[in-house]
C-alpha cells in the first residue's frame, strides 16, 4: 500500500508552506528517513524525511508554491505496486479537511501509540529522532503516522505544535468579509494614484505576511505603554575592551569578541531577574511567572526579521551570549533556525544603534510583556556628579511594556534595574 508524504505543521503559526527544494524526483527510489524536501516557512527552512521506502511518485507539491499544511504533497509506493495517474499540483486555494471527526482523529493516533509503547522498543526515522531531541520530547509518548507504527518528523513537530499551543493563547482569526474588502478597498484606492507602468507589483512572500498579521493584532491587542531613559556607556565601554584584550586565543584566534549588544542582553536577562513581577507573559486565564530569562534578540534577515533566543541568558556568561548570537544571527539570515530556537522567550532587544537610530520604540510580540529598543552610543554634553560640564558617551534606550501585565511603575523599576546594570558594569560579571 502505498504511503503518503504530507506537508507537516511545524510552526505553530503556520497555515500553508512552500517546497523550496525537492531532493528526489518523480520515480526515483528513496529509503525511510531520507531527506525527502526542505520546505520554507514563516521563519525558516526545514529539511522533511521520508516516511517509508520505495519509489516516488504523484510528485503534487510543485517547488514555489504555497500549500495547505497538511496535504499530500507526494506518494510513496512499493516496488511493482500500481500508480495512481490521476494526481493533480496542490495549491493554496485546494481545501484539506480530515475524513474523521477530530476527537475520532486524536482517538486514533493515540491507539497507535498505546499498540507501540506495548510492543517494546520506540521505532522512529533519524530526522524524527534528531528533532524529538532537539524539542525534549519522549518518543515513547508520541503517536506514530508512519508505516508500522513508527514515528516520523510530522509526528514530532505536530507534538511539539501541541505543547506550545497549550499555553499560548490562539491568535485572534481575521477573516470577517467586511475585513477583506476593507482590504481590497484599500489596496485599490493605493493604485489609483500611481499612473500605469509606474510601478511593479511584488507578491508578499509568507514571512511578510506573517510579520504584518502578527503585528497588526500586537499593536491592536496589546495595550503599549512606553518608557525611555538615558544609559552612560563609558564604564562598560571600557570593560568590553578589557575583556576582548583578554580573550584566549584558540587557533590564533581569540575565544570571542563581545558587542555592546552582547552586553545589553546580558543586564537585560539580569534586570529581569532582578525584577521578576516584570518577567512574565498574559493570558486571558493566568499571569505566566518565568523562573528564567528568555531573551528573543530581533535580526535582520532578507525579506523580514526573526527573533532567536538566547536561553536563561541570565546564567550565561558573556563570552557564551556572544558566541551563541553570532551563531543564532548566521543561521537566522540563511533561514536555518530550528522552530524551538525562536518561539516563546520572556522578553525581547531590539537594536538599531549600528544604523545610527538615536531612538525608537519597538512592538511587543506576545508572548513576551517587554521589549527594549536599543539606540546608538553618541558622544553628549553631560553634567558631572561634581556638577561641572563634561562629555559621555550616552545610549537612550526605550522600553515597551503590555500595560495588562507590567504597569508603568513596574517597568520604570525595570528600566531603573538595567540602567544600573548597564553604568555599572562590573556587577553584570558578578
Amino acid at each position: 500500500m502505498a504511503t503518503e508524504v504530507i506537508l507537516p505543521k511545524v510552526d505553530m503559526d503556520m497555515a500553508t508552506g512552500k517546497i523550496s527544494k525537492w531532493f528526489f524526483g518523480e520515480g526515483d527510489a528513496v529509503k525511510e528517513g531520507d531527506v525527502l524536501f526542505e520546505i520554507e516557512t514563516d521563519k525558516a527552512a526545514m529539511e522533511i524525511d521520508a516516511p517509508a521506502s520505495g519509489v516516488l511518485h504523484n510528485v503534487t507539491g510543485k517547488e514555489g508554491v504555497d500549500i495547505p499544511v497538511g496535504s499530500a504533497v507526494a506518494w510513496i509506493y512499493a516496488e511493482g505496486e500500481a500508480v495512481n495517474e490521476t494526481a493533480v499540483p496542490l495549491t493554496a486555494s485546494d481545501a484539506v479537511q480530515s475524513s474523521l471527526p477530530v476527537s475520532e482523529t486524536k482517538t486514533s493516533a493515540a491507539e497507535v501509540a498505546v499498540e507501540r509503547n506495548a510492543g517494546g522498543a520506540v521505532r522512529a526515522t533519524p530526522l524524527a529522532r534528531r528533532l524529538a531531541r532537539e524539542r525534549g520530547l519522549d518518543l515513547s509518548t508520541l503517536a506514530a503516522s508512519g508505516p508500522h507504527g513508527r514515528v516520523v518528523s510530522a509526528d514530532v513537530l505536530a507534538a511539539s505544535n501541541t505543547v506550545a499551543d497549550a499555553w499560548v493563547q490562539a491568535e485572534p482569526t481575521r477573516t470577517s468579509g467586511r475585513s477583506e474588502a476593507g482590504n481590497n478597498i484599500v489596496g485599490e484606492n493605493t493604485l489609483r494614484h500611481f499612473p500605469d507602468g509606474s510601478y511593479e507589483l511584488q507578491a508578499h512572500t509568507s514571512m511578510r505576511r506573517t510579520i504584518a498579521r502578527r503585528l497588526v493584532e500586537a499593536k491592536s491587542t496589546v495595550p503599549h505603554f512606553y518608557l525611555s531613559a538615558d544609559c552612560r556607556l563609558d564604564a562598560l565601554l571600557k570593560l568590553r575592551a578589557e575583556l576582548n584584550a583578554a580573550a584566549p586565543l584558540v587557533e590564533s584566534v581569540p575565544a570571542y569578541k563581545l558587542s555592546v549588544n552582547d552586553l545589553v542582553i546580558k543586564a537585560y536577562a539580569l534586570a529581569l531577574i532582578g525584577v521578576p513581577d516584570a518577567n512574565v507573559s498574559w493570558t486571558d486565564e493566568h499571569l505566566v511567572r518565568h523562573s528564567h530569562s528568555d531573551v528573543g534578540v530581533a535580526v535582520s534577515v532578507p525579506g523580514g526579521l526573526i527573533t532567536p533566543i538566547i536561553r536563561q541568558a541570565e546564567q550565561k556568561s558573556l563570552s557564551t551570549i556572544s558566541n551563541e548570537m553570532k551563531d543564532l544571527a548566521l543561521r537566522a539570515k540563511a533561514g536555518k533556525l530550528k522552530p524551538n530556537e525562536y518561539q516563546g522567550g520572556t522578553g525581547a532587544v531590539s537594536n538599531l544603534g549600528m544604523y545610527g537610530v538615536k531612538e525608537f520604540a519597538a512592538i511587543i510580540n506576545p508572548p513576551h510583556s517587554t521589549i527594549l529598543a536599543v539606540g546608538a552610543g553618541e558622544k553628549r554634553p553631560m553634567v558631572t556628579a561634581e556638577g561641572e560640564l563634561g562629555v559621555a558617551t550616552v545610549m537612550s534606550v526605550t522600553l515597551s511594556t503590555d500595560h495588562r501585565a507590567v504597569d508603568g511603575a513596574l517597568g520604570a523599576e525595570l528600566l531603573a534595574k538595567f540602567r544600573a546594570l548597564i553604568e555599572n558594569p562590573l556587577s553584570i560579571l558578578v
